[in-house]
């Protein structure tokens, strides 16, 4: 079932997600769910919070981009309570967007390397290291878990020139190709 992204200026998108209990109902419903949309909407991840869920989960497959970005090949994971441990101190800058905020694009610096720990779907605990755009896309999507969104990493005045667009996807202004839901709609 395809879910209706939220759009930036939803209060959920600004608040710490809990951790997903071990008995939580119907989770392999809600990960395939939340694949369908992120296909739908031609993402490469979605947070749990991004279709108005307060848990710590998110799903990423790294395919669609896998020709620019070798180590994006076959990577698709659903990670349940996950927690980046280890950055590295190298960073790269790369442009970035989000299904949150559509239409908009900026330069964000990432960790080249991280180790990521989390639970996977059937409730195994793994530990992995993930790099170049691959680690990227986990940190995207694990700064939504923390109430944060990738325009909090770009510089004041980047910001600043965005604010038109900010203001108009806060109303609902916006045209999507995706099921949305905003503050203004």
């Amino acid at each position: 079932m395809i879910l209706p992204v939220y759009l930036y200026g939803q209060p959920i998108l600004r608040k710490e997600a809990e951790d997903v209990p071990d008995n939580y109902p119907n989770l392999k419903e809600l990960v395939a769910n939340m694949f369908e949309t992120m296909y739908y909407a031609e993402g490469v991840g979605l947070a749990a919070p991004q279709v108005g869920l307060s848990l710590r989960l998110i799903v990423l497959d790294g395919e669609a981009v896998a020709n620019d970005f070798p180590e994006c090949k076959g990577f698709k994971r659903a990670m349940i309570n996950p927690e980046i441990v280890e950055f590295s101190e190298e960073e790269i800058s790369l442009e970035e967007g989000c299904l949150s905020l559509p239409g908009i694009h900026e330069k964000v610096s990432r960790a080249s390397r991280i180790r990521v720990e989390y639970t996977d779907e059937n409730g195994k605990h793994q530990s992995e290291v993930a790099e170049g755009f691959a680690a990227r896309i986990v940190q995207h999507e694990c700064e939504h878990l923390d109430g944060q969104v990738f325009i909090d990493d770009i510089p004041a005045i980047r910001r600043q020139l965005n604010k038109r667009k900010l203001q108009n996807i806060i109303k609902g202004a916006t045209n999507c190709s995706y099921k949305t839901k905003s503050i203004g709609k």
